[in-house]
């Protein structure tokens, strides 16, 4: 059974998608961006965008029951391969050990001009 996941605690999708789908086994969260949810502003500097990303990835995985170590494969897009070292700094204070499988890619452009989009694969 197919269930969408859905909080207030994370931005709106701003598409025909869900925050997350909960399939028992897996919940596979869509791509989380810099929003701060209780203004609908987007987060200014790559730490902190990394940082909201962040918090809005965890308040999904909370909707659906889940925390970050439940999340097996975190696939961020980045627009600045420089922003890098940034970014793994940031995102590793929200993780710990054993860590999940990642995959970083640089990408031309994101919705909105952000620099950062995350989405993960998480297993119950």
């Amino acid at each position: 059974m197919i269930k969408q996941v859905q909080t207030d605690k994370a931005p709106q999708a701003i598409g025909p998608y869900s925050q997350a789908i909960d399939l028992g086994d897996l919940v596979f969260v869509s791509g989380q961006i810099p929003i701060n949810p209780a203004t609908g502003d987007i987060v200014q500097g790559i730490k902190e965008q990394t940082d909201q990303v962040m918090k809005n990835i965890e308040a999904v995985l909370d909707e659906a029951g889940l925390a970050f170590s439940n999340v097996a494969k975190f696939t961020i897009y980045i627009t600045n391969m420089d922003d890098f070292a940034v970014i793994n700094e940031a995102y590793a204070k929200f993780l710990t050990e054993p860590y999940p499988a990642r995959a970083t890619v640089e990408v031309s452009r994101l919705p909105k001009g952000i620099g950062i989009e995350i989405d993960v694969i998480a297993k119950r």
